[in-house]
């Protein structure tokens, strides 16, 4: 039995320690906001929030998890992904919208790090989540967007 802490919930877990941390969120605990894409940690389509720091939820196993709190899009709250979300609608960043919970979990661990981010910071937060419709412009502008609108400006 494996207990972790998953949007503030503790959950414990009867599953191999070897078995990702993906699939424990979907078919357990019904978290499908968190995706699949590649299986092998490359995409960022699966990323969560490990102790506030972006993890590729594909590729990471639960006993790796024990007593460690784990933040899934849905349990996303807060002044930054409020302000990512908003900045996302404003300019319609997502296309098909596959990758986009990836996107905004590893954005948002990168505004809390790094509240006035540049280009070469939101381009290396990033580099690991693949977008196949290739909005990465759009992301970019929506991360510059949403930290402008939590320091109260204009980016």
């Amino acid at each position: 039995m494996i207990t972790l802490v998953v949007n503030g919930e503790v959950h414990k877990v009867a599953a191999p320690p070897d078995t990702p941390l993906l699939w424990v969120l979907r078919d357990r605990l019904g978290l499908t906001g968190t995706k699949y894409g590649c299986g092998i940690g490359k995409c960022g389509a699966c990323t969560v929030l490990v102790e506030g720091e972006p993890k590729r939820a594909c590729s990471l196993p639960l006993g790796q998890l024990e007593g460690r709190r784990v933040t899934t899009i849905e349990g996303m709250t807060g002044g930054v992904m409020a302000a990512l979300r908003a900045a996302w609608a404003e300019i319609d960043v997502p296309q098909c919208g596959y990758c986009q919970s990836g996107q905004l979990m590893s954005a948002a661990a990168l505004l809390t790090a790094t509240p006035r981010p540049s280009d070469a910071d939101i381009d290396l937060a990033m580099d690991r989540n693949l977008c196949r419709c290739g909005t990465y412009q759009r992301i970019r502008a929506g991360i510059h967007l949403a930290a402008a609108k939590l320091a109260g400006g204009s980016p």
